[in-house]
């Protein structure tokens, strides 16, 4: 091991944020200086603009799974990023005057309690304003379980939203069985896919779903930018007004070169998703076995469920995350005690409580996150520095 990598920082929370790529840079940067009008113009350059972001929107659609031809297209919705994308989704899609037919004025929403903060907050405050909100249970394995959902035509509410993977645990959830259950009785399912678009196989049409939730700095995208998939005929109340913008459904400028660069970005990813799969499978296994090998009372939450590659989360049984982490940062490994939106927070986290776990594993679980760009040697010296400080709280 070199001189280099024992005294380098090393960046393990890559499911909070992943370094924006040369080649992603590149492209933003060129369509930065190449379209600079409006694309919403009429004339000359804010045509050519409008001509280059469609064509980002179109690729960013097909390489989801969208359809994006024809008159039953799919709507790719260009976004700031995956809090407004869910927003738009959980308020856009639960709307009286978008909702099922089979819904009631009175029928409320369906979520998990393992959803993203920007899933539960927009839920939450649809709650606070009388709307039904109903929770699925989910097992300590982390995976929700669906029998309610076998039963909606009795009481079907407007929408439900499932996360496809989750951003503590990675934790698969089985959104094409949840779709099946909704569409059979004509009720919109929404997924947040931000976790998994770039690290598993993520295709709109095949899994069903009525709308798709993905965001570029998951997968070494530019920030500020995410994308609602909503499709055809899935009726969409905007959040956004004052713009007509995207027929009216998010109503501002969108930003041709971040659009670019998502697209970019997506298509790097894509089309090397088996063998960045595989080397994501083989980092989280050489640090776990490590971890869990050297170090006593630890364990990794949801390890015996399937779940993305690049997450691993680990109990530090009779330590406090909040302290191990701080520990970590000053030894140069950059981790976090689960979602950014939520990691300073003191409270414990809801999706490790939902899934009944104990106090103990609870306030020791830390989450650690790989990319493709992250080598074995990182993983090597993460691990010998996660070991001796581990090993300092506990004296």
């Amino acid at each position: 091991m070199s001189d280099a990598t024992v005294n380098m920082p090393i960046y393990l929370d890559h499911a909070a944020t992943t370094p924006m790529l040369p080649e992603v840079a590149d492209a933003v940067r060129e369509a930065s200086l190449s379209y600079g009008a409006n694309p919403a113009s009429q004339h000359g350059p804010g045509r050519e603009a409008r001509r280059r972001l469609e064509e980002a929107r179109e690729q960013i659609g097909e390489l989801l799974g969208a359809k994006v031809g024809g008159m039953k297209a799919d709507r790719v919705i260009l976004t700031s990023g995956g809090t407004e994308a869910n927003n738009l989704a959980i308020l856009g899609l639960n709307s009286s005057k978008t909702s099922s037919l089979t819904a009631t004025d009175s029928a409320g929403i369906m979520i998990s309690p393992i959803e993203h903060p920007c899933i539960e907050g927009p839920a939450a405050w649809l709650e606070d304003r009388g709307v039904p909100v109903e929770r699925l249970p989910v097992a300590a394995s982390g995976v929700v379980g669906l029998g309610r959902l076998e039963n909606l035509s009795s009481s079907p509410p407007r929408l439900v939203s499932l996360m496809l993977g989750n951003n503590e645990t990675g934790v698969l959830q089985p959104v094409q069985q949840a779709a099946e259950l909704c569409n059979s009785v004509g009720i919109v399912l929404h997924t947040d896919a931000s976790q998994a678009v770039g690290k598993h196989r993520v295709d709109f049409t095949e899994l069903g779903a009525g709308a798709l939730t993905c965001t570029a700095h998951k997968l070494h995208g530019p920030l500020g930018i995410g994308a609602l998939i909503v499709k055809h005929g899935a009726p969409l109340s905007p959040q956004l007004h004052g713009g007509f913008q995207q027929a009216g459904l998010r109503a501002g400028t969108e930003s041709v070169a971040l659009a670019v660069g998502m697209a970019a970005a997506l298509q790097l990813a894509i089309s090397d998703l088996e063998s960045n799969r595989n080397h994501l499978e083989l980092l989280r296994k050489r640090f776990e076995n490590a971890i869990l090998t050297e170090c006593d009372g630890t364990q990794a939450i949801g390890a015996e469920s399937p779940r993305l590659p690049h997450i691993s989360n680990i109990a530090f049984v009779g330590c406090d995350r909040q302290a191990l982490v701080m520990a970590l940062d000053l030894a140069g490994v950059a981790c976090s005690t689960g979602s950014a939106c939520a990691s300073g927070s003191s409270e414990p986290s809801p999706a490790l409580l939902a899934m009944g776990l104990a106090e103990g594993v609870i306030s020791g679980s830390v989450r650690f996150s790989f990319a493709s760009t992250t080598t074995e040697s990182e993983i090597d010296e993460a691990t010998r520095r996660i070991l001796n400080v581990h090993s300092g709280l506990r004296q």
